[in-house]
């Protein structure tokens, strides 16, 4: 096998974890700010309509959309990465990402430009997820190939650590927002967290170029300067030997995204929209309880993800499955006592649940594929869960508020979907290296090998 990358070249744990997770910090930062202003103000700047509830449903419906996106930037640059490296394919999505946030903050209004504010809205939401396609998987995959082997999830949750990171950047970004005047919140102040991002670009590009290409693909460089035929198809290659595992992982993806944006979202939406869609509770302490939610978020992703290295993956992982399931059913009874007290704390209760999900889940899907298909086949399946859970939860949420008047049906609804997740968990393999010996680079590409 090849060494486990402690090599001299290799940069120091601070800078990789830095390097790792400022693109998936500011990933989620853009995504939640944008899913931020879609709940509380793009109804009223972009989608003007007669119906406020409707109007945040069109808001939540291009948060949808940047989602769509995503799966073809999982293949466009999970193909550049698995071929060119895994630095190229970061830096070009890393770019994109920030451009389009800062682009958005200079977009005019419904009002100033009409129809053309929100189409230009929802082209620089594709580029959005065109980006972020490319970017979490990327990310993950290079620092998990820069990772010691007995210490992957705990690499892997640098990664992990920037969605709740970047949330909370997004939210307080917002918090301070919300101290203006409401007319001054709707004229410019949202702009603000989008204007930042720009600067969070920069600083992240400073950040990454210092740190090396990942040992694995450098191996891997060279074993293609020497090997004689046609380049290699990492995208072809993942979907004819190894769909099964990406239709898997899309599956355990599915019900993690579902509840986490729903919890990071709608939750919003809901607590803070008038009766009888909403709850009618004040903004800021909703806002302020979501902080401390993905707080907790954070602890249980990194401790999660270093008990992974210890107990496996898998015995993690499907405990943080049962109990985020669990909080879905619960969650929305306790938001029925309609207090802010009920909801932060049903916040919390599911975003600690689904932290314990989600810390190890980057590690586990790399270890599935092979290094040449790797960041595809990783890249592929996330993306298509988050298609089919997060990207449409928040939207079919406010539909099922709309339809049926009772917030328990989206709890319903979620667990529904974490069923999914579990099942997918069970029918998926082992592969952390305290639990599985790890074969040799020859094994056929069904088998997990993590090199």
């Amino acid at each position: 096998m090849p060494p486990s990358h402690d090599a001299p070249h290799s940069p120091s744990v601070l800078r990789l974890g830095m390097a790792a997770g400022v693109g998936t910090s500011l990933e989620f930062f853009d995504f939640s700010i944008y899913g931020t202003a879609a709940a509380l103000v793009f109804g009223e700047v972009f989608f003007k309509t007669g119906d406020a509830w409707f109007g945040t449903f069109m808001s939540l419906t291009t948060f949808a959309i940047g989602f769509l996106m995503a799966p073809i930037g999982a293949a466009l640059f999970g193909s550049i990465g698995d071929r060119k490296g895994r630095k190229v394919a970061l830096f070009a999505a890393f770019v994109l990402m920030g451009a389009a946030t800062l682009a958005m903050g200079l977009l005019p209004s419904y009002a100033a430009m009409g129809i053309a504010a929100p189409v230009l809205l929802v082209l620089l939401r594709l580029c959005h997820g065109l980006a972020r396609g490319g970017e979490n998987s990327g990310a993950a995959v290079f620092a998990i190939e820069h990772a010691p082997v007995q210490r992957r999830g705990l690499y892997g949750s640098f990664v992990a650590i920037g969605s709740p990171v970047g949330v909370i950047l997004a939210n307080l970004a917002f918090t301070l927002v919300l101290l203006l005047p409401d007319h001054s919140v709707t004229s410019w102040g949202w702009r603000m967290p989008f204007l930042v991002g720009g600067l969070v670009m920069a600083i992240g590009l400073w950040i990454r170029k210092g740190v090396t290409e990942s040992p694995a693909f450098e191996e891997m460089a060279e074993a293609d300067e020497a090997r004689e035929g046609p380049a290699r198809m990492p995208l072809k290659e993942v979907l004819r030997t190894n769909w099964r595992r990406v239709a898997l992982t899309a599956g355990v993806n599915i019900g993690l995204n579902a509840t986490t944006f729903a919890l990071a979202t709608f939750m919003l939406s809901y607590a803070t929209a008038p009766a009888p869609e909403g709850l009618g509770l004040p903004r800021q302490p909703i806002v302020n309880g979501s902080l401390i939610a993905l707080v907790c978020h954070a602890f249980f992703n990194v401790t999660s993800a270093w008990l992974s290295d210890r107990l496996g993956r898998k015995p993690v992982m499907i405990t943080g499955a049962v109990l985020s399931l669990a909080s879905a059913l619960t969650m929305f009874h306790l938001t029925s006592a309609g207090t802010v007290a009920a909801v932060n704390t049903a916040v919390v209760i599911g975003f600690s649940a689904t932290g314990i999900l989600f810390g190890p889940m980057y590690t586990y899907f790399a270890e599935l594929y092979p290094r040449e298909q790797r960041q595809s086949g990783l890249g592929l399946g996330f993306h298509v869960g988050a298609v089919l859970g997060g990207g449409i939860s928040p939207m079919i949420a406010n539909r099922i508020i709309s339809a049926t008047g009772d917030a328990l049906d989206v709890g319903y609804y979620l667990t529904a979907l974490l069923v999914v997740s579990l099942l997918c968990l069970f029918a998926l393999p082992e592969t952390a290296p305290v639990r599985v010996r790890q074969p040799e680079p020859a094994a056929p590409a069904r088998v997990p090998a993590v090199d």
